[in-house]
């Protein structure tokens, strides 16, 4: 079996293996916890702002398709975190980005007392706005979210 290495523009290694491509980087950050969906969101929301992130929206998934579509769904949110300095800091560079903002995590139900917290992987999603310009940002706030979440 030969494995070969590719060196991106962002430094990543991607191996192709029999064909197929696996990157060393996930598009997440997640981690288990032994609690209620409501009391993971109130961690993770005081670890954000620990980092100086607030939450600035949260959609109820289970009463949105309840609501909607008349369909029972587990307990799932999705907060929207948001650092304005770093939010005005990548607007400025790209006015598009913000289609990739805010820096959403999930919080939802896995049963038996357990619930799944996790969050997106900034330096994934803005890579592929081609910006280089974004590169750093990217890295600094990728950092921070593993780090939240590892801090659960």
């Amino acid at each position: 079996m030969h494995i070969y290495i590719i060196l991106n523009k962002w430094t990543e290694f991607w191996f192709y293996i029999k064909g197929l491509i696996f990157t060393e980087m996930n598009y997440y950050f997640a981690k288990t916890l032994n609690c209620t969906v409501e009391e993971a969101v109130e961690k993770v929301t005081a670890e954000l702002k620990v980092h100086g992130f607030g939450i600035i929206t949260q959609i109820n998934v289970q009463d949105t398709f309840k609501e909607k579509l008349g369909v029972d769904f587990k307990k799932y949110r999705i907060l929207g975190a948001c650092k304005p300095a770093y939010a005005h800091q990548v607007l400025s560079k790209d006015s598009k980005v913000g289609l990739l903002l805010p820096c959403n995590v999930i919080v939802y139900d896995l049963g038996d007392g357990k619930t799944e917290v996790a969050a997106i992987n900034p330096k994934v999603s803005l890579e592929r706005t081609g910006n280089d310009e974004l590169k750093e940002f990217a890295c600094e706030v990728t950092e921070i979210m593993d780090k939240v979440i590892k801090a659960l």
